[in-house]
């Protein structure tokens, strides 16, 4: 009875025992309860040492959280490359069985080679190797040649510009202007890798997108894009060139090199007759940007005929006087003019052992000096021949028939779609090497008066393993002159000639404008009368 009594007593008593732990327990959850997630994201923001404890724990909270997230996601990346490896694994076993028993279909034999790194690797190069990089190709026509887009950091100078596009502009559409930001991008990475330490041991510098100064690119639609990409150098005249190949797939890295432009002398080439008015304004174009500017140039203008000679003489005598200047050469024929072989003499005769750069020029265009730069860059002796597209103004009275007086010539040199149109029929301004030139023919001598001789030449560099450089320039501009088609030249001449009057005379909406003015101003006047 007594042990009965003891058992139901000791029962009650760890029954009653158990019951306080209980209560203890829930007490002690209900002090120690933490902070509510809301209170905890608020100490940050309220003052004093509390409030940055607050801060870096929840920093630390959520930079766990995010590498729990990373190694999570690692595992899952690790399981799928291991299942794929499995399934790849069990296909090519399916596959070899099959081929044993001679079942495999066909098509599926390239199935049966595994593709490596390096496989893709040599599909790159392959592509790279066909493109028009390293060596140019032989081409049908002028009409063959793929033009390249001429890039700057924030914008893009294109010839095919349509009836919505501009020939100067910023690039619009998302996938153009990230194509290019990640060029440059990647090219930085380049020049700035440890990879660059190997290709340029006197690496001097840390090259940034304020150093990136113009680029080409054109896109070869069976094979990838090409970049080819200018930086500043070490020096005011030494440049970093680096060329990038997209084989429709990620950039590869074709070549970096220095180029050092300081021991470059341009000869600018002029042929002339008569024109002393335009040739006037050429000298104060050439004084401001070869003499004070540049000076690595010489002057050649080869002169037809005796009317006029003597202004053109005092125009170079004052030029010599004034600046000092005495790189320059006057050749004087006794001929009808003949554009191509005024350039071909004045070619032929430099005389020093040097080996040239050409820049063969009309008394009616203006240059910058970055254009002088773009001219020692894109030019390569035995490699690349450089055919400019230079930017054509129409006629200022018709452009600027509202204003009371012209804007000056620096003022108009606006690339604009109102302004002008980038001449992309005509050839005639070139930076070639003289041995290239020399080696290439020359011009045909055979054409008289305007217009064929620069094709023809043209055609002959398309035909050869040069490469040709065919890409609108920002600093080379044709100002805008009366045009005068003689009645002595054959149809096909004077049919040219007259083409290029009517194209260079307003933009097709101004010439709109023109024609149907009458019907404009009537228009016009009626809506007065009806108020």
């Amino acid at each position: 009875m007594f042990k009965r009594w003891l058992l139901a007593m000791t029962a009650r008593i760890g029954l009653i025992l158990a019951g306080l732990c209980c209560c203890l327990s829930l007490f002690y959850l209900l002090a120690c309860k933490p902070a509510s997630r809301r209170s905890q994201q608020s100490l940050p923001w309220s003052g004093g040492t509390t409030s940055k404890e607050g801060y870096l724990a929840l920093l630390q909270e959520r930079e766990d959280s995010h590498r729990h997230y990373i190694n999570s996601l690692t595992k899952q990346i690790a399981q799928l490359k291991e299942a794929l490896q499995e399934r790849t694994q069990q296909l090519q076993e399916s596959l070899d069985n099959a081929k044993t028993k001679g079942v495999l279909p066909q098509g599926l034999e390239s199935l049966h080679k595994t593709p490596t790194q390096s496989d893709l690797k040599e599909f790159f190069r392959s592509q790279l190797n066909q493109a028009e990089v390293n060596s140019g190709a032989k081409l049908s026509s002028e009409y063959a040649v793929i033009p390249f887009d001429t890039l700057t950091l924030h914008r893009v100078y294109q010839l095919e510009t349509g009836l919505t596009r501009h020939p100067e502009e910023r690039p619009v559409r998302r996938d153009r202007r990230d194509e290019l930001i990640g060029t440059v991008e990647t090219a930085l990475h380049v020049l700035n890798g440890p990879q660059q330490h190997t290709d340029n041991t006197r690496r001097k510098r840390t090259y940034s997108p304020s150093d990136f100064i113009e680029g080409l690119t054109r896109l070869e639609r069976d094979r990838g894009t090409v970049y080819e990409l200018m930086f500043k150098g070490d020096g005011p005249r030494e440049f970093t060139k680096l060329v990038l190949f997209r084989p429709f797939g990620p950039v590869v890295k074709v070549k970096s090199e220095s180029v050092d432009t300081r021991n470059i002398i341009i000869n600018i080439i002029v042929p002339l007759s008569k024109r002393p008015d335009a040739f006037r304004q050429f000298i104060d174009n050439f004084r401001e940007v070869c003499i004070k500017q540049d000076g690595r140039v010489h002057l050649t203008v080869v002169y037809f005929g005796r009317d006029q000679i003597d202004q053109v003489k005092a125009v170079l005598d004052q030029t010599s006087r004034e600046t000092r200047f005495r790189s320059f050469t006057l050749i004087q024929l006794n001929e009808e003019f003949s554009r191509g072989r005024g350039l071909d003499v004045g070619a032929r005769a430099w005389r020093r052992s040097q080996n040239v750069l050409l820049f063969f020029c009309d008394v009616d265009i203006h240059f910058t000096a970055d254009f002088l730069t773009s001219c020692r860059l894109k030019a390569e002796p035995g490699k690349k021949v450089y055919y400019p597209v230079l930017f054509s103004q129409y006629n200022p009275s018709i452009i600027y028939s509202n204003h009371t007086l012209l804007p000056s010539i620096q003022q108009q040199l606006v690339i604009r779609k109102e302004t002008g149109f980038w001449r992309d029929f005509g050839f005639g301004m070139t930076c070639q090497y003289r041995s290239d030139f020399i080696n290439i023919g020359g011009f045909d001598r055979n054409i008289k008066g305007w217009g064929l001789e620069d094709v023809h030449l043209y055609r002959k560099y398309l035909h050869s393993k040069l490469m040709v450089i065919r890409s609108p320039s920002r600093g080379l501009f044709h100002l805008w002159h009366e045009k005068n088609c003689a009645d002595e030249l054959p149809p096909d001449k004077y049919k040219m000639c007259m083409q290029t009057k009517a194209m260079s005379e307003a933009s097709h909406s101004q010439l709109g404008e023109l024609f149907f003015k009458s019907e404009i101003e009537a228009h016009l006047n009626s809506k007065k009368q009806q108020k």
